[in-house]
């Protein structure tokens, strides 16, 4: 890898926090035809992006915020984690959230706060531009890995247009009011949202990065040694 591509990477974190700086909408389009180029078995080219601005992003944040305050029940379509998840994982799932909250002030004990902050996602975190991610509920369980490419892409494809984005899995928690909103056919699943805009870099939000993994700890090398 390059030096500029390992610094791209290495600058690439999940940004909540934008200007209000407006996206033109060839940048947009620029974003998307990248993240199309990512792997694709079989060219099957699996998923949607459906990028809204102005009154059609604030339209369905209104009717995001009316399921919030109603209480209406998660009808996510897919299990995005572990049904059983082990201890270890959830040690790191907590030390993330602990982390965000501390980073933006929240206490471990104010629920309150922790549950304004979860309903900003709904709000795309008050992006300029709105992102929902939708796959064909009749492909297969690997197209899901290859539309994780194209959003990894599309995610480093903003960071290069000097950008910030971050990827948003609670839209999914109402997928069918999100579909039924945008008159999405049957046929397509809401996997995520996408929130992309200038990113405010004063923000506290914003200066939360998570650790990754060291290399030994998911990487095994064989034959290196003759053997």
């Amino acid at each position: 890898m390059t030096a500029k591509f390992n610094d791209l990477l290495a600058q690439r974190r999940s940004v909540r926090a934008f200007k209000d700086d407006s996206i033109d909408r060839q940048t947009l389009e620029n974003i998307c035809c990248a993240a199309r180029q990512a792997p694709s078995g079989a060219n099957l080219q699996p998923g949607k992006f459906h990028v809204l601005i102005g009154t059609a992003l604030g339209g369905l944040k209104d009717r995001l915020a009316q399921a919030v305050a109603e209480n209406t029940p998660v009808d996510l379509e897919y299990s995005y984690f572990p049904e059983r998840m082990s201890d270890a994982l959830k040690a790191r799932q907590k030390t993330a959230g602990f982390a965000l909250y501390e980073a933006i002030g929240i206490s471990r004990r104010d629920v309150a706060g922790r549950r304004d902050q979860f309903a900003k996602n709904y709000a795309f975190f008050d992006a300029p531009v709105g992102v929902v991610v939708t796959i064909d509920r009749n492909m297969g369980k690997g197209c899901f890995m290859d539309l994780g490419m194209a959003i990894m892409t599309f995610l480093l494809a903003t960071e290069a247009e000097g950008l910030g984005c971050t990827g948003i899995g609670a839209i999914a928690n109402y997928g069918q009011i999100v579909g039924t909103h945008l008159d999405l056919p049957d046929d397509e699943m809401v996997v995520c949202g996408i929130a992309l805009g200038v990113a405010d870099t004063d923000a506290p939000v914003n200066q939360f990065k998570t650790e990754r993994d060291a290399l030994e700890t998911f990487t095994t090398f064989r034959g290196f040694d003759g053997n």
